[in-house]
């Protein structure tokens, strides 16, 4: 009796430290770690206007922002600056990561579609999350509105391009940037210049982060690999701002992102390991795979 307890306790000490470990290894080493593109998304939906999103992205206590570029040991504060062509806009978060660099994080796009629709994404920044990371909000009330990536690899792991496109037209914020004698939203702050209400705070460690980050995840959005505002990019390629300081701190990690192992064992115990090395925007460079026979 005594050796099976003991065994149960094994294994169930093992699970736990199994699944713990698993839990790390979605951390990248890349700053996106500490950054919530679900969490902002859902900021924009619940803000009256592109103001508001900037607090609400912003305040500690909605953990969407854990960032500290500059590695002062405090977290940094996102801008959110709006450009605009047409019926398109174009929400840029980024931070000032010095008093002459700035580095976008993620672009929110938005596009008036017709009277009473619209459609949203945010894409995560490649030098911020390893990749170009599109996130769109799905229909809570589709009961399998996203699929596995089985990739396994990056901030996200859910994937699905050919789904219902959600009108987020009713949405507070964008009903208030389409209105009459709007004006773009242009954040008044900058390199060590914040609003009064707002303090930095220690960056949270991985282990109490990811669970925080991990909470914005859920049937209410999913990632997609299709941009569905057209002209967002023309809109937002002029005014784009990177940091070679950030750029070159985080070269070691986007390296290691970049080349990508996936171990498939088969029937006979053959292990096939696919090495893909990737390009900055992710298109496939080189590819390799390698066969080790098993034991008969």
């Amino acid at each position: 009796m005594f050796k099976k307890l003991l065994i149960l306790s094994t294994l169930f000490w093992g699970f736990l430290i199994g699944n713990g470990a698993q839990a790390q290894n979605d951390e990248t080493g890349l700053p996106g770690d500490q950054f919530s593109l679900e969490g902002a998304l859902e900021m924009f939906k619940k803000a009256k206007n592109p103001e508001e999103f900037e607090k609400l992205i912003n305040e500690e206590g909605n953990k969407v922002n854990n960032l500290d570029l500059n590695e002062d040991g405090e977290t940094d504060y996102v801008f959110v600056n709006e450009h605009q062509e047409g019926n398109t806009r174009v929400f840029v978060l980024s931070v000032a990561v010095s008093d002459k660099e700035n580095q976008d994080i993620a672009t929110l796009e938005l596009e008036k579609t017709g009277d009473e629709n619209a459609v949203a994404q945010i894409i995560g920044n490649e030098e911020i999350f390893g990749e170009e990371t599109i996130l769109e909000p799905a229909d809570e009330n589709d009961p399998e509105p996203m699929k596995e990536d089985t990739k396994g690899h990056g901030p996200n792991s859910m994937i699905e391009d050919d789904a219902f496109v959600v009108n987020v037209w009713f949405w507070p914020c964008v009903r208030f940037v389409y209105g009459p004698g709007y004006r773009p939203w242009v954040s008044p702050w900058r390199w060590r210049v914040y609003p009064a209400w707002w303090r930095p705070w220690r960056p949270h460690p991985w282990s109490v982060w990811r669970p925080y980050r991990m909470s914005y995840r859920g049937p209410g959005v999913r990632v997609v690999h299709v941009h569905r505002i057209a002209g967002g990019h023309r809109v937002y390629a002029p005014v784009r701002r990177t940091s070679v300081t950030v750029k070159t701190r985080y070269a070691p990690a986007h390296k290691s992102y970049q080349v990508k192992r996936t171990k498939v064992t088969g029937p006979r115990g053959n292990t096939r390991t696919k090495t893909t090395v990737r390009g900055p925007k992710g298109n496939v460079k080189a590819s390799k795979t390698t066969v080790r026979k098993g034991r008969r």
